[in-house]
């Protein structure tokens, strides 16, 4: 029968080029979604410790693009460039991300955002398109612990929102 290979309990084709990390967060899963779609939100929590975000452009749709830089605390500068390429409000977004739009090495993700009772369930799923370039991220980018920040940043933001009552 064709597609067996694929069952239950199989390891994924991409594991070996795979990161995957997820939190649950405590707020309603449109405000967790809804942090992802708007500068002004992404501006106050993305990136990990440390890092600021300049945002160059921005628009959210699929096919939509963000530019911009992320500051590292020793003050280098990292080109970022992301094209949306599913968005299924409240519930995914799957895009490409690199340094500029014809990067080769740029990898996918897809988030996916499910009700935990009132909170949220984030799972972040990086696909690199080779296990080398996987491994790269991993220990010279820290992008395990890079992306658990930034989830925690994401954390801290959206229920400060949720304690307050405020969308600043």
């Amino acid at each position: 029968m064709a597609g067996t290979g694929q069952e239950t309990g199989a390891e994924p084709a991409t594991a070996d080029r795979e990161v995957v990390i997820s939190r649950v967060i405590a707020a309603p899963q449109e405000l967790v979604f809804e942090a992802f779609t708007e500068v002004r939100h992404l501006s106050r929590w993305w990136g990990p410790d440390g890092f600021t975000t300049t945002t160059r452009s921005f628009e959210f749709r699929e096919g939509g693009v963000w530019d911009f830089v992320m500051h590292g605390p020793d003050g280098t500068d990292y080109p970022e460039w992301i094209t949306w390429t599913g968005i299924v409000p409240p519930e995914r977004i799957a895009l490409l991300h690199g340094e500029s739009r014809d990067d080769p090495n740029a990898f996918e993700s897809v988030l996916t955002f499910e009700p935990d009772g009132a909170a949220t369930r984030i799972e972040m799923r990086t696909v690199f398109p080779t296990k080398e370039l996987r491994d790269e991220a991993v220990e010279k980018y820290h992008a395990i612990e890079g992306g658990r920040q930034t989830l925690s940043s994401l954390a801290a933001y959206v229920t400060e929102i949720v304690r307050t009552g405020a969308e600043g």
